[in-house]
């Protein structure tokens, strides 16, 4: 039975170091959760279900008044924790591949992409046993949709990541447990 799943990337939101949960949407940021909406609407999607932080919540808020719906809190797909320490920008790149290029590499107190990308499966594997057949809206975030994608096709990897947008939808299509087809509908509907 096919099930599919709106992966729903935030839009813009301005950086704040240390206010990961809680920074909303620039102004170009907001504007785009409406067109989300529009693209969304009239989807048939049954339930939306996002990351606890703000911008991914506020980039859906539009879609679940639209349909009249609560958004559902998923803890673990919350943005991954790079560092306990703050990193300067022109060494982010490099960790970033570092990253990608090995699994269990992580910064100090960070999270690895690979505890990263298994906390965040285990949400996605749930909601396919308990939406099946259904169309679900996910909001979250650039390095946890790519690390999902990737658990179902390794071709989804930080070059992805770097060419994907905030905000961005990728329309998944699941049979079962398994990625049959994969179609980008932010691309498709803006210029």
């Amino acid at each position: 039975m096919k099930t599919i799943v709106y992966m729903v990337r935030h839009a813009e939101s301005p950086y704040n170091e240390g206010t990961e949960r809680t920074r909303g949407l620039t102004l170009a940021g907001q504007m785009n959760a409406v067109k989300v909406t529009e693209i969304l609407k009239n989807e048939g999607i049954h339930t939306i279900i996002s990351s606890p932080y703000a911008r991914a919540v506020l980039t859906l808020e539009g879609l679940a008044k639209a349909l009249a719906m609560d958004i559902q809190i998923a803890e673990d797909l919350r943005e991954r924790h790079f560092s306990d320490e703050i990193i300067a920008d022109e060494d982010f790149g490099p960790a970033e591949k570092m990253m990608f290029d090995d699994p269990d590499y992580a910064l100090p107190g960070g999270e690895s992409n690979r505890l990263c990308q298994s906390r965040a499966v285990s949400v996605l594997r749930q909601i396919l046993v308990d939406y099946r057949g259904k169309k679900i809206a996910i909001g979250t975030h650039g390095h946890v949709m790519t690390l999902i994608m990737n658990s179902f096709d390794s071709s989804y990897g930080l070059d992805f990541m770097h060419q994907t947008r905030k905000p961005d939808i990728y329309q998944l299509h699941f049979e079962e447990m398994k990625l049959e087809k994969v179609t980008r509908l932010w691309e498709n509907n803006t210029t």
